[in-house]
């Protein structure tokens, strides 16, 4: 997969890869060392941190925003910012934390000068506890006849409700819910303490299970 100078060309609609784990000690240790590369002028080094986040990155900014040219674009922009600011990585995170803290903040920014219209988020991505509501189990199962008509009008109503919250409830759900992220990162990504994620996140939740009640009864 191209790297920094890939990011460059002209943005293309790409699939929304699937939530990922954040990455293991590992690959935080083989992080460190390609930092400390490209923090002595190897663009090669960047490049292949680019790799390694290009594709979360993406998918993070397109749950923010429901757009795939703002996603390809914004997802460059933080790069780029990236790449400007490494310099200044002290390595106090991991440089996954730091950048996604640089994607969120850019797109957070993003928002507030232009509204999207749109969202687009799969019922498998997005998990308010599907598991434990019979409701929406028994709602969407195999064995209603009415499932497919079901799952439609559902994730049209999900999609509708997502727009409603706010940038910072929007934010940890992405985060949480479809990105699959623990509450203590998302704390050191938006420098908040996990209690205020866990609040938000159970603000967030709340509203959408509100907002799409006359479906779950």
């Amino acid at each position: 997969m191209p790297g920094l100078t890939a990011l460059m060309e002209t943005p293309v609609e790409r699939p929304v890869p699937a939530p990922a784990s954040a990455p293991a000690s590992a690959d935080e240790s083989a992080d460190r060392a390609l930092v400390r590369l490209a923090q002595s002028g190897d663009l090669g080094a960047f490049d292949e941190l680019v790799v390694r986040y290009q594709e979360r990155i993406y998918a993070l900014v397109y749950h923010m925003t429901s757009n795939h040219e703002d996603a390809n674009d914004l997802a460059q922009e933080a790069f780029v910012k990236a790449w400007k600011a490494l310099r200044n990585f002290k390595g106090d995170s991991s440089f996954y934390t730091w950048v996604y803290r640089i994607a969120v903040n850019h797109t957070l920014n993003h928002l507030k000068t232009r509204r999207s219209r749109t969202q687009h988020v799969s019922l498998n991505d997005l998990d308010f506890n599907a598991e434990h509501d019979p409701d929406l189990l028994q709602l969407i199962s195999h064995k209603n006849p009415r499932r497919d008509v079901n799952l439609r009008e559902l994730g049209e109503r999900l999609n509708e409700a997502i727009l409603k919250l706010s940038d910072e409830h929007r934010t940890v759900v992405t985060l949480h819910d479809i990105q699959g992220m623990p509450h203590e990162e998302i704390a050191q990504i938006l420098q908040c303490n996990p209690g205020t994620v866990r609040s938000r996140l159970f603000y967030a939740r709340q509203q959408l299970q509100a907002w799409l009640s006359d479906l779950l009864r």
